[in-house]
């Protein structure tokens, strides 16, 4: 494939954004809506905003692997052009190696690393998991840069992966026990990772989880291949898109009778699943933004996008909420029953500002 210039991607900043969108207020806004109204689209809505319990799947189990394979797709545009134009792979690696080490320190921060209690802080965290499954995509993608070649890495990492739940037993549990006890990811994180656990026996960023994720930190590298290709035109890379979302959401329903979907554990049926929608969310975004260039819409979203780890960590160390409740709470009183839920959008107004004050003085903070 020849290759287009590297070129801001509307349709990726707008996409990050909408995925951060929930993580920030959108899911307790629909689902704190939901418990103040009658509405049965709101209702629908708001039961989507949680995990599921174990196997299954709700919309928001595609909020962390929407985010992963967004981080994906800006692998070839980041460090593609760069090796093509003959620059060093050792400071490539370095910048990947500090960037994975930033957003694990930044995990541990939000876990709580500055409280010092060291014998209970949960060494696993969201951040650190986007950080080493970007490590492993990146240093795979790096040394194989074909789509050809890194579609077999996916295969390869989704097939040794189910092979490691489904035929490797562990003490007191039969090989292809997928429960939090048995399977083989809470006991490989109850061995070596240190303070407490997530799910107790086991944790959800665990160091299986994030090998897994990088099957679809992959994926969304392929997406970010036929993107930067200049050889296929807009319409034929939407198709694509479609193409092999719909193929990997069918594929992960019909294995899924006997593997699984299971976000605590990502078990390949969960990669297959998240990675087919999220292609094909990419290509409706990608066809409305930057095909049609309907953009006028995305400012909203853009602005999360563009400081989308900024936003995470601020959730953690800046009140939103109570700032919301001081500014909007007489504002609030005059919507009756909907008070928690104006509030809820007061909040995210909030936030909003501020990345829009973090925006207008250029400042995007990224790792």
């Amino acid at each position: 494939m020849t290759d287009i210039p590297k070129q801001r991607i509307l349709s990726l900043d707008t996409l990050r954004g909408f995925d951060m969108f929930w993580i920030i207020g959108g899911d307790i806004f629909f689902k704190t809506l939901g418990k103040q109204t009658s509405w049965s689209w709101v209702d629908s809505i708001a039961k989507q905003m949680d995990h599921a319990a174990w196997e299954g799947f709700y919309a928001y189990d595609l909020i962390f692997p929407l985010f992963m394979f967004i981080s994906g797709i800006a692998i070839p545009f980041a460090m593609f052009g760069k090796i093509e134009k003959g620059g060093a792979k050792k400071e490539i690696y370095y910048k990947i190696i500090k960037r994975a080490s930033i957003l694990i320190l930044l995990g541990l921060i939000y876990n709580g690393l500055l409280t010092f209690q060291f014998n209970t802080l949960r060494a696993a965290s969201v951040l650190g998991q986007v950080g080493l499954a970007y490590l492993i995509a990146s240093i795979i993608a790096i040394n194989f840069r074909s789509f050809k070649s890194i579609f077999i890495w996916v295969i390869g990492i989704l097939v040794f992966y189910s092979i490691l739940q489904l035929a490797i037993p562990i003490p007191n549990y039969p090989a292809g026990t997928l429960t939090p006890e048995g399977a083989i990811n809470g006991y490989i994180d109850r061995i070596f990772l240190p303070g407490k656990l997530y799910g107790k026996v086991f944790d959800p960023e665990g160091l299986l989880c994030i090998f897994s994720a990088s099957a679809i930190t992959l994926m969304g590298t392929l997406a970010g291949l036929i993107l930067r290709s200049n050889s296929l035109s807009p319409y034929k890379k939407v198709i694509l898109y479609t193409i092999i979302g719909f193929s990997l959401i069918v594929i992960a329903l019909l294995l899924s009778s006997w593997y699984p979907i299971i976000k605590s554990i990502w078990t390949s049926t969960f990669n297959l699943l998240t990675g087919g929608i999220s292609f094909i969310l990419f290509a409706l975004f990608y066809l409305i933004i930057d095909v049609w260039k309907f953009q006028k819409w995305t400012f909203l979203f853009r602005v999360i996008g563009l400081n989308s780890i900024t936003i995470y960590m601020a959730t953690c160390m800046i009140d939103f909420k109570a700032t919301a409740t001081f500014v909007f709470g007489g504002f609030s009183t005059f919507f009756g029953n909907l008070q928690p839920a104006i509030l809820i959008l007061c909040m995210i107004i909030v936030e909003w500002v501020f990345l829009y004050f973090l925006y207008k003085k250029n400042i995007f903070i990224k790792v």
